[in-house]
């Protein structure tokens, strides 16, 4: 049974159907290992296990009468601590919410659980998801797989830690400027990050509405695309079947992106390019100024946002926060409307000129993460490095939610280091190119 916690999800889902994994037994085991886990109090913010045994006993009787809902029918998840599960704390990484219990599911919870995904709990995040790094003062911050010394990034970090330390076998997270992407590229991780609008946000608690967006952490390109059908609440998948990248044409992105690396994420990316290059695909560098202007505009858009949804509940306990994520929300008071409103206006012209220059090729190429995972000692005791640190980290992932696209970073077999694979249109395509990718990274590993 130890197996079962580091499978894929659809593996699971395949063990479940044909009779060779009982899911009761299954989610049982997932129970008891983030019970056990010296960890697990930095990962889990708290678990479900009332619900997830009603839920799994319910998808082995479907099982045994073979009337599964889905591939995942039976099929563990964790959830990231901002998506409302009815009866049970959803805080969000923060005191400000503390003892807050909705009352129903989630849009996105409720379409997995009609799909027969299995709740295990909620993940730690950091607080009110502004901040890329994963530190959370104020709560719990959940580990590096490769240094629990280290920070998992973040917002999603619990999210992450959850199926790299053999807690969950696939987890749901939000991604406003990287958060989904970075804790998966820290964790060596599978993380997709959908377009703005793709997947429902009713009962996900907001950072900026305008950028948020939900999307799975998995440790296969396939459970990213069953995961996302299961958040829909459709019955169609991406087709992976047949997935290659001859005659594939690719941009890798020089604007900001490629600047002040670490060197394992640099060289990382550049062994990745050749192995996609081996498997046949035509690889072209781009300049893209609308990229740099466009991230200049960040610090209005994201705060303003953010600042004008949580300031009544900050200033009425501002104590409660972490200074560092509390200044970062108040910085959003110092631009008026009109400024804000000029912004997106010229938000919109950036995102056109962006569509235009990336029309003709399959995906744009970037490094997820231009550093590695900084230790939690150095970011608790030095606040100038915490905040260059934390913009630092989520410049290239937040480049895609500026420009308004899709994109999943997947392992490149350097631990930590992940490349980013920003689609052009679906996410159906994307993940296409992704499962070709995935199988190119894994050609030498």
């Amino acid at each position: 049974m130890n197996d079962w916690l580091w499978m894929s999800a659809g593996d699971l889902g395949r063990a479940i159907g044909m009779g060779q994994v009982d899911p009761v037994a299954l989610t049982r085991s997932y129970l008891e290992a983030a019970q056990a886990h010296p960890l697990a109090d930095r990962i889990y913010a708290r678990l479900t296990p009332e619900r997830a045994e009603a839920e799994a006993e319910a998808a082995a009787l479907r099982a045994r009468a073979g009337q599964r809902l889905s591939a995942l029918d039976g099929v563990p998840v964790s959830w990231k601590d901002l998506f409302d599960t009815a009866g049970t704390g959803t805080e969000a990484g923060s005191l400000l919410l503390q003892g807050r219990v909705p009352e129903r599911d989630a849009r996105v919870l409720q379409n997995a659980t009609a799909a027969g995904l299995v709740c295990l709990g909620k993940t730690h995040m950091s607080e009110l998801a502004f901040s890329g790094l994963g530190l959370n003062s104020r709560t719990k911050t959940a580990p590096c797989v490769h240094d629990p010394a280290c920070v998992a990034g973040g917002s999603s970090s619990g999210a992450a830690a959850s199926l790299a330390h053999g807690l969950a076998p696939v987890s749901v997270g939000s991604d406003t400027g990287g958060s989904v992407r970075i804790p998966a590229a820290w964790n060596d991780l599978v993380g997709l990050k959908t377009r703005h609008g793709r997947l429902s946000l009713e009962g996900v608690l907001p950072l900026c509405e305008t950028f948020d967006t939900v999307g799975p952490l998995a440790r296969t390109v396939e459970d990213a695309a069953l995961m996302l059908a299961a958040l829909e609440g459709s019955k169609k998948v991406a087709d992976l079947r047949g997935a290659s990248l001859k005659g594939r044409r690719f941009a890798v992105l020089e604007t900001v992106v490629l600047d002040g690396m670490d060197q394992g994420p640099e060289r990382a990316f550049d062994s990745s390019i050749n192995r996609l290059k081996d498997a046949g695909a035509t690889i072209e560098t781009i300049s893209a100024p609308e990229v740099a202007q466009a991230m200049d505009l960040s610090g209005l858009l994201f705060t303003v946002d953010a600042y004008g949804y949580w300031r009544d509940v900050i200033e009425a306990n501002p104590e409660a926060m972490d200074h560092r994520i509390r200044d970062r929300f108040r910085s959003g008071a110092r631009h008026g409307g009109p400024e804000y409103v000029a912004g997106w206006i010229a938000l919109r012209k950036y995102r056109a000129q962006w569509a235009a220059r990336v029309a003709g090729f399959d995906a744009v190429l970037m490094p997820t993460c231009p550093s590695v995972p900084p230790a939690i000692k150095r970011l608790q005791g030095d606040h100038d490095y915490y905040v260059t640190e934390n913009l630092r980290v989520l410049r290239n992932t937040r480049a895609v939610n500026l420009m308004g696209g899709c994109a999943i970073t997947l392992p490149t077999g350097v631990p930590s280091c992940g490349i980013m694979i920003c689609g052009t249109d679906s996410e159906e395509r994307l993940l296409r190119l992704a499962s070709a990718a995935e199988q190119a990274m894994m050609s030498d590993i």
